[in-house]
This record gives C-alpha cells, structure tokens and sequence, in this order.
C-alpha cells in the first residue's frame, strides 16, 4: 500500500468521551503505517455533528474510512456521503436508518442501563431558553460505560466526559451511507450503555462485515484497542 492509495483513517468519537478515548487504537494504527485523525465531536446534535464531520473527511488528501463509537456511529451515516469516503466502520455503535433517530432505534428493543444513569445539566443558547446536555453519573459510569476498563482509568474518564445535547437523540438522520458505502462493526458483548441487539440489529441492517467480542464494555476501543484497530485495518485492506 502507497501513502497515495492508503485510505486516512477518521476516527469519530461518540457521547461522554473524547477523542483520546481512540489513544490506543492510534497507536496501533501509526504502528501499522496507517494515516489518522481524530478530531473533536462536537455533541451538539446530529445534523450538525454530521455536517462537522463530514467537513474534516471532505479536507483529507484522498480517500476516507470513517470509523464512529457509540453516538458517532449515527454520524458517520450521514457524513459518509462524503464523495471520499469509500468505507465505514461502527464500533459499539448506532447504525441509523435514513429516517431513523437514535430514540427510535433504541426504541425497538429493551432500555440499557444508560437511560436510567444520565444526568441532565444546561448549556446556554444564544437568543433563546438554555438547552439540555446529559451526561454518565459517576457512580454509575464504571459499570455502565467502561467495566473491562481498570479503575484509575476509569475515574478519570468519568470526571472528564463530554456531554451530549439531549436532543440529538430526536433528531433523525437525512442519509444512510451505508447503502452505498462498504461498512464493518464491532459489537461489544457486554455493553451496558448501548443494548448489544441495537449493535447487532443495525449491523446487520446494513450488511456490515460483523465482528463481536464477548465481554468487552461500551469503551471497547479503550479496554480492546488492538482489536479495533484489527477491524479497521481490514476495512483499510479491503479499500487500499
């Protein structure tokens, strides 16, 4: 593989993380020769998230892999129709039809843990009433977001999450990349922050290439790195 044909590799994070929650899989991407970035998700709403990232893939020389944990995973669905995308990857992620919101996906199958561990604060909006932003509450963040994760770890993640507007979670998703587009998945099995049949169900929706792990948490990239990274190096294969 040339640096002309390697695919950059873009990797998206999701709610309550930030982008060094990938610090382990860029490591093992770098060490493979691998070209990426891992930008700052803003978390202020689908549209606009998506907008976001598609406008980093759009300023990479060449081709695109789009990679999205959690919540990023119903950005890179809309931001893959980016003209140099040319693959997907999900990682413990939503997988949204066009049409779809996350609350609906979610709908179709038992709460997680998650939906009872948030916590809401504000954030102000210019010219209007304050909006709503949730994040993880530490006590329940270990076990819900990270349990294969050592504790030291873990307690700095929890007091450094980014909150989510509560509103991206109504807001629906206006393309689905994947129909176009060549995708892969990493199901985390013991997920608690995402129902592992939402992962499943939006996988195989979307005739993604399926890789599960027994036992991994939500922050499978930070507990599982070199296993993620083996997935997107297969996307990186297949599209070189």
């Amino acid at each position: 593989m040339t640096a002309s044909t390697t695919p950059t590799v873009v990797l998206v994070h999701g709610a309550f993380a930030d982008a060094a929650s990938w610090i382990g899989v860029i490591a093992e991407l770098q060490g493979h020769g691998i070209p990426v970035i891992a930008p700052p998700n803003p978390l202020r709403g689908l549209a606009a998230d998506a907008a976001y990232v598609a406008s980093v893939a759009a300023q990479v020389d060449g081709p695109v892999i789009l990679v999205g944990h959690s919540y990023g995973g119903a950005l890179i669905t809309v931001a893959g129709t980016a003209e140099n995308v040319v693959g997907l990857v999900y990682v413990a992620a939503y997988v949204l039809e066009e049409g779809e919101s996350l609350g609906e996906l979610q709908g179709r199958f038992p709460a997680s843990p998650l939906a009872s561990s948030l916590k809401q604060w504000t954030y102000p909006v210019e010219g209007g009433d304050p909006a709503v932003e949730v994040t993880i509450t530490a006590d329940a963040f270990p076990s819900v977001f990270a349990a294969d994760v050592a504790a030291d770890v873990t307690q700095v993640l929890a007091v450094s999450q980014r909150p989510l507007a509560a509103a991206a979670f109504e807001e629906k998703a206006t393309a689905a990349a994947w129909k176009t587009k060549p995708s892969w998945a990493l199901v985390a099995g013991a997920d608690r922050a995402i129902n592992p049949d939402v992962e499943r169900f939006g996988a195989e929706r979307a005739g993604a290439t399926v890789v599960e792990i027994e036992g991994a948490s939500h922050a499978v990239a930070v507990s599982r790195p070199k296993d993620v990274a083996d997935l997107i190096r297969d996307a990186v294969r297949a599209t070189s």
